[in-house]
């Protein structure tokens, strides 16, 4: 049996699709209810807080393999107005959450949903595991402070655990089973919306120290996140910290140019300011989670966009 927190939502999600697809059973907990589209896929789905005595009870009896940790809150900018949220779901709810899997479930392996948002301003591209982390918002601390919560604990107490920085997930499942809800704040995600219902679409900022002026982020398949899960189940997978990403950056301009591509659409385009704390690059080295799992993305950034579009499309 696995587990999956935050199973409603886009990553957690797509996780259990990909997990039902390698035939595991899943424990699916998650506060909101499950979206329509995942009637039927688990064996079993708590709808409640991941750090409820109704979702420890649930745990204490399926005694899983493996905790997927995907509940959390996750956007940048709210977490500036509004930190003790972040500090309160993100961090001290996953530590009961910790403090019960090795006092009740010590041989439970714990995957932590972790972000390229803890590297804060990145001293160079790409960013490697090795480099300072300076997270510049409560949303990047509060997964730095996990993530260190994680690494005392194996220490201490020999928690399994494995945490993935994601850089910037994207996409939708390749058979359309799944994808992104409406108004999502990603760049393609507003970019097709705006497709979609017709409507302006604004780039946050032209005036980067880049190649075109907007800036470049590392994007990733939202299925080969999925996908570097079910390797992590394995413990084979030494304990750690593991970037995921394409290794590859993609400026602002150029998702717009392949969203073009893939919509047949003009996409008039204007600029706006940039976002706060948004740095120039953002891009991933995954050499060391390719070299211990053999794992490399499948999917390009056409792909990304085509299977968003796609999503877009029949929802």
């Amino acid at each position: 049996m696995i587990v999956v927190t935050g199973v409603s939502g886009y990553i957690g999600g797509e996780i259990a699709f990909k997990l039902k697809d390698a035939g595991y059973k899943v424990l699916g907990i998650d506060r909101r209810p499950l979206q329509k589209h995942q009637m039927g896929l688990l064996d079993k789905f708590v709808q409640a807080d991941f750090d409820s005595d109704q979702s420890y009870r649930e745990l204490l009896d399926a005694r899983p393999d493996a905790i997927i940790h995907c509940a959390g809150t996750s956007l940048v900018g709210p977490s500036v107005k509004y930190p003790s949220d972040y500090y309160n779901n993100n961090v001290s709810k996953t530590l009961h959450l910790l403090n019960f899997i090795t006092q009740a479930i010590p041989k439970t392996r714990f995957i932590f949903s972790s972000s390229a948002a803890t590297y804060g301003i990145p001293i160079m591209p790409p960013c490697n595991e090795v480099d300072p982390c300076q997270p510049i918002s409560p949303y990047g601390e509060s997964k730095l402070f996990v993530e260190w919560m994680l690494e005392s604990y194996h220490r201490a107490y020999g928690l399994d655990y494995v945490t993935f920085r994601y850089f910037n997930a994207c996409g939708a499942d390749a058979l359309g089973r799944h994808g992104q809800e409406a108004e999502a704040t990603h760049i393609i995600a507003r970019v097709l919306e705006s497709v979609k219902n017709n409507t302006q679409f604004v780039c946050n900022g032209n005036d980067y120290s880049t190649p075109d002026g907007t800036c470049i982020r590392d994007y990733i398949h939202v299925e080969d996140i999925a996908d570097s899960h079910i390797l992590a189940i394995n413990s084979k997978i030494p304990a750690g910290t593991y970037n995921l990403g394409s290794g590859s950056g993609i400026s602002n301009l150029d998702v717009i140019k392949v969203a073009r591509q893939v919509t047949g659409a003009e996409i008039p385009v204007t600029f706006g300011p940039r976002r706060a704390g948004d740095p120039d690059f953002l891009t991933a080295d995954s050499t060391k989670f390719q070299q211990v799992a053999d794992w490399a993305p499948l999917y390009s950034i056409y792909d990304i966009v085509q299977h968003a579009w796609n999503w877009y499309n029949v929802r």
